[in-house]
């Protein structure tokens, strides 16, 4: 049966958030290394893929300056307005790419991810990495400085852990700011935020979990299992160990549940997943999906419209925990 999608708050701010978002780094264009992880999309599939994703519901959308130096960001903000979108019936959030920068470059560079963005605002600004010539403190200082000249609407980290993150959310504080959000990797096969602190923080703070590779790459929905053939065109994932034998051997328990949750639910695999995400944390994780074909939305946007019982959200739980552990 399906549900209604119901919003939630991104963090302690007033931004209303449907629980999957839709992730937007394979319309890079393949601009730069990091877009040359993905092959290059055609503008009318990235049209589909953003018309389907507004259709299904999704309501907000998270792109990043090394998404293809800015062409994510471009082709997002062109596919918004051929689809007669416009400001405040949407949100974005983008991202700051720190590597090799310090604080100062993000006030430097604020304008041209607005531009690549126009018409759009930024509703969340996040630190991308936590790896800049500048200490977290700086970085949101400069973050802070953004939100009270009206450059952005509200602060969010990526890949923080949870004492850079508790830093974070401690000097945004001192200007009267909230942390909303720490975007990071999670996934029924990548648990590693249940007990590093992560997780625990972010619920302490009021701090929203924003989960990417939340299908951990297409191996939890069980397609590698079945077609091993898959594995030879895979890219960059054919040096992860879960795409080695003894890595799919390994998940191949999880995969198989999912698949039969998804018999029972008449729902996709991806779908069993997603839900489970959104879902097993209470309000406290959202997700953000790609999507490199229309079905791919569809299913993006299915997984918000009806609810995994609790005893099937414990029996995934219990039958990932070696992935936690």
């Amino acid at each position: 049966m399906e549900s209604q999608i119901t919003l939630r708050k991104l963090g302690k701010s007033d931004l209303k958030i449907t629980p999957i978002g839709l992730g937007c780094w394979q319309f890079s264009k393949r601009g730069n290394m990091a877009g040359k992880f993905w092959p290059s999309l055609e503008d009318d599939v990235i049209l589909d893929i953003v018309r389907i994703s507004l259709e299904g519901g999704i309501n907000w959308f998270d792109t990043a300056e090394v998404y293809g130096s800015g062409a994510a960001e471009k082709m997002l903000a062109k596919s918004l307005v051929s689809l007669g979108k416009k400001p405040g019936d949407l949100l974005i959030a983008t991202k700051w790419w720190p590597m090799f920068r310090t604080a100062s470059n993000i006030a430097k560079t604020i304008d041209d991810r607005l531009a690549c963005l126009n018409p759009f605002p930024i509703d969340l600004y996040q630190v991308h990495q936590p790896w800049g010539f500048s200490s977290e403190v700086k970085e949101m200082e400069a973050m802070a400085k953004l939100v009270q000249a009206k450059k952005i609407k509200h602060v969010g980290v990526s890949n923080f852990s949870a004492s850079k993150m508790r830093s974070a959310w401690e000097t945004l504080q001192k200007s009267g700011i909230n942390l909303v959000s720490n975007q990071v990797q999670y996934s029924l096969l990548n648990r590693k935020i249940e007990n590093n602190g992560v997780l625990d923080t972010a619920k302490e703070l009021g701090i929203t979990i924003i989960a990417y590779s939340p299908l951990a790459q297409g191996l939890v929905t069980g397609k590698f299992h079945d077609n091993p053939e898959l594995l030879k065109s895979i890219g960059f994932r054919k040096y992860s160990s879960m795409f080695k034998p003894k890595g799919l051997e390994k998940s191949k328990p999880l995969a198989g549940l999912v698949k039969k949750l998804a018999l029972k639910y008449e729902k996709t695999p991806s779908q069993v997943a997603l839900n489970w995400l959104i879902h097993f944390h209470g309000d406290a994780v959202v997700a953000i999906p790609g999507a490199t074909k229309a079905k791919h939305a569809e299913e993006n946007t299915g997984a918000m419209k009806f609810r995994l019982s609790a005893e099937d959200l414990n029996l995934l739980d219990e039958v990932s925990k070696s992935f936690r552990d």
